[in-house]
């Protein structure tokens, strides 16, 4: 089959590799129709995290159950499906409190696996998958992007806004205007924000997050964007504040638009070890967040919202590209000539 494989920093090609076969009894196969590049990935693109080379990439897709193992009930061939990025397993403590994606047994095996193919080994299916009504052809070209952001993108910027706490009436900044940002303006407007501040200086970017629902558009950045953000809530700060990005400038300035008792919701992949905390005590700050549970949003809100029409996160795909031309996909990516790069991998 064919799938992209990262073979360097800046480079990733499409590859022949072994079709894939079901390894462990809660596996299933799956065809996959279409997957996406993550904000996150660039970090290894770039050569700022280390990744092992000539690996398969990717961890967001939807398609359609080719095979399953033997203890999968849930799925069956035929089905189509969002493939989270996390495989939880739904019985374990973290999957049962609602965090699937720190499942202690979504490890099955050493083997990577990357959802930027044709094909791919999904672990832990009886549970994690999500089941989509009807078939892709049901869809329109819309819907299907718009389903494709429940594998990874909309469910993390509905963690940030979940974690953060973000309820009816509050006035909330959405730190990052990538893809997992203006996911989580939607989502802050989704849980009946009142008031989005978006942090964002690029016009394609703020056109969108005014379209998914923000008020406001702050482009300033550092002690700039805090002094901006304060005049615009008559010095007193954001209910909650959405942290899309894991620099430590991000951090620092979720921190400090924070009213007191505020809660920072982080889910920016952290570029740094450190923070200081005592920012936090001083003002009674919250901080949550983490790797979002894909499944258990999907199911409870978002994939409904989705089928009802209600978001429409597909938008953040602006440009799209076939596997013989991922590279062209990192790149446009890279920089920034795309929000977030659509692969269309089958019918």
């Amino acid at each position: 089959m064919k799938t992209a494989v990262f073979v360097e920093p800046g480079k990733v090609e499409a590859q022949e590799l072994p079709k894939p076969e079901v390894k462990n009894p809660t596996d299933a196969v799956l065809k996959i129709v279409r997957a996406c590049v993550c904000g996150s990935d660039l970090w290894w693109y770039r050569g700022i995290n280390d990744r092992q080379k000539n690996t398969p990439v990717g961890h967001e897709a939807i398609g359609i159950v080719e095979s399953v193992g033997s203890d999968v009930t849930n799925v069956k061939p035929g089905d189509f499906v969002v493939a989270p990025f996390t495989h939880g397993c739904g019985h374990c403590a973290a999957c049962l409190a609602g965090f699937d994606g720190d499942c202690e047994n979504a490890r099955t095996d050493d083997e990577i696996v990357g959802y930027q193919g044709e094909y791919l080994r999904f672990k832990n299916a009886d549970w994690a998958l999500v089941k989509v009504p009807g078939q892709p052809s049901d869809y329109s070209d819309a819907q299907l992007n718009d389903l494709l952001t429940l594998a990874d993108v909309m469910a993390t910027g509905y963690h940030a806004a979940a974690t953060a706490e973000v309820k009816d009436g509050d006035t909330v900044v959405v730190m990052g205007d990538g893809a997992v940002g203006l996911c989580g303006v939607i989502a802050a407007k989704l849980r009946g924000a009142k008031r989005i501040i978006a942090m964002s200086r690029h016009a394609d970017r703020q056109a969108l997050a005014k379209e998914f629902g923000a008020t406001d558009i702050v482009a300033e950045r550092g002690d700039e964007a805090v002094e901006r953000v304060m005049a615009l809530t008559a010095g007193a700060g954001a209910d909650a504040v959405l942290e899309c990005v894991g620099t430590e400038q991000s951090v620092d300035t979720a921190v400090k638009v924070g009213r007191p008792g505020a809660v920072v919701g982080r889910v920016g992949v952290p570029q740094k070890a450190e923070m200081n905390t005592n920012n936090l005590f001083w003002k009674n700050i919250g901080l949550r967040g983490g790797i979002a549970s894909v499944t258990t949003y999907d199911r409870a809100v978002l994939l409904d919202a989705v089928l009802k029409g209600e978001i429409h996160p597909g938008k953040v795909f602006t440009q799209r590209f076939d596997l013989d031309h991922v590279q062209d996909a990192y790149e446009a990516m890279d920089k920034r000539e795309a929000i977030k790069s659509l692969l269309i991998i089958s019918d």
